[in-house]
């Protein structure tokens, strides 16, 4: 089912809001606008970002209203604002997005004036006149908010220390290169201990071959043929720089890169067991978890994306267009074209093109359908993106039933449906008899994926 789109309507009915309330959101203070129902007239006012603050303000709207419902706007969808009134009941929230308000206010205002009262004053015009286009936030269980909090904070971590790495590769380079042909991966433990021990070429070459070999063994580094590569380039490396200016600089940002890099890595691990525990107590985490490639990273990341309201989407379209996987068509006159969606939850989107991405590799229909799409010219990541505008169909299904994923079922109810597709003549009386008997006999159809409405379908080949 779709959100509640009228703000005066809830799936318990019909619900007569005591007053709207607008507020603009500022780091500091806030800019507030007030208006009753039965009246024209707005209030106007300022609520500082502090708990005290707002539980004030919070408790003084109840008091006035007689703990009536009363809808706000803001422009938060997550955010401290949000966050300290959501525990209001009496608070009906309605998030606007930023860009949202922002060109209803140039529309009206083409000079682009900005000011914090005028900007309540528009969200609130948003509030009461157009809240056919807007949805109260209805928020899901704590696990579930809790969850989709920790996998999108994992993956920050996860680029930091990306970042982290880059920046210890690019200190190296300057002064101690070799270091990165040596070993894989420059922000490891084991990189992290041996430039502890070593921090140049020319004390590591002052240490003798069996003290190295002790330490890479120590650190689980037991192939013996690369080691006895390592000590033989050790043996003939040349530095790139001897220069104290260059060198002592990089060693200290080396040795701090590598101490925040060590507390990301233990920061990530935190936040994996987290997630692995609110995982392990869903009900629906089985169901992602068996969809291919989805593994400990992606399984969370999908529980997190659909939750556990299913009265959320009224289809799996809602949800492919919410995400920004579904292109957008624009058409005006004779032109008409396809494009990329740009205004979408950009992690959303992000979870959905990965996992059909990683299931390349482990479903047979979907690396069919996409090397379909890449023999039809389309690129890399436009390719993704069709499987998964497909794979999103699927996941909507198996969580709406509380059913696993089966590759054999998919490709059973493919065939089932190229079968029921296929155009059938009509038979004789005298032969029908004949047909039957010799059913078993036919030669197997064959499929093919089929253009349909700007993505492929499979279905049987027609002569």
């Amino acid at each position: 089912m779709n959100q509640p789109t009228d703000a005066q309507s809830s799936p318990s009915g019909d619900i007569q809001f005591a007053a709207f309330v607008a507020l603009d959101w500022a780091d500091q203070e806030h800019a507030w606008a007030l208006q009753v129902p039965s009246s024209q007239h707005r209030e106007q006012g300022t609520l500082a970002q502090t708990p005290e603050a707002i539980e004030q303000w919070a408790a003084a709207l109840a008091a006035r209203f007689g703990g009536g419902p009363i809808a706000v706007a803001l422009e938060q969808a997550r955010g401290a604002l949000l966050y300290a009134l959501s525990k209001y009941e009496h608070l009906v929230l309605f998030p606007i997005h930023p860009s949202t308000s922002c060109q209803f206010r140039q529309a009206l205002f083409p000079s682009q004036a900005k000011d914090d009262p005028k900007d309540a004053d528009l969200l609130l015009d948003l509030l009461l006149c157009h809240r056919d286009r807007l949805r109260p936030l209805r928020p899901d269980t704590p696990p579930i908010r809790q969850l989709q909090i920790l996998v999108e904070r994992r993956r920050q971590l996860v680029d930091e220390k990306t970042a982290f790495r880059n920046r210890i590769t690019d200190q190296l380079k300057q002064y101690f290169p070799q270091v990165l042909q040596w070993f894989d991966e420059v922000d490891s433990p084991l990189v992290a201990a041996f430039l502890e021990c070593w921090p140049t070429l020319p004390e590591l070459q002052a240490s003798a071959p069996s003290e190295i070999m002790e330490f890479l063994h120590a650190h689980n580094s037991r192939c013996r043929a690369r080691n006895e590569q390592r000590l033989q380039e050790i043996a003939t490396a040349r530095p790139l720089t001897t220069d104290a200016a260059v060198v002592q600089p990089a060693l200290l940002l080396v040795e701090t890169l590598l101490k925040a890099g060590k507390a990301l890595r233990d920061g990530i691990a935190k936040m994996e067991a987290a997630i692995a525990r609110l995982c392990a107590e869903h009900s629906d985490y089985a169901i992602f978890d068996s969809f291919p490639g989805a593994g400990d990273v992606l399984a969370p990341r999908l529980l997190a994306a659909f939750g556990s309201k299913r009265e959320r989407y009224a289809d799996a379209g809602e949800l492919q267009t919410y995400s920004g996987i579904a292109p957008v068509i624009s058409r005006s006159g004779k032109s008409r074209s396809i494009h990329f969606r740009w205004a979408c939850p950009k992690f959303l989107r992000q979870t959905f093109h990965e996992q059909a991405e990683r299931s390349i590799q482990f479903s047979p229909w979907a690396r069919l359908f996409y090397d379909g799409q890449r023999a039809k010219g389309k690129g890399h990541h436009a390719a993704v993106r069709s499987l998964a505008f497909k794979w999103i169909r699927i996941l909507y299904r198996c969580w709406l039933d509380r059913i696993p994923y089966s590759e054999q079922r998919h490709a059973a109810a493919l065939a089932a449906r190229a079968n029921a597709a296929m155009p059938k003549k009509p038979e004789a009386p005298a032969t029908r008899a004949q047909s039957a008997a010799t059913k078993q006999s036919q030669a197997p159809v064959e499929y093919v994926w089929e253009k349909v409405a700007g993505f492929s379908k499979f279905s049987a080949a027609t002569s």
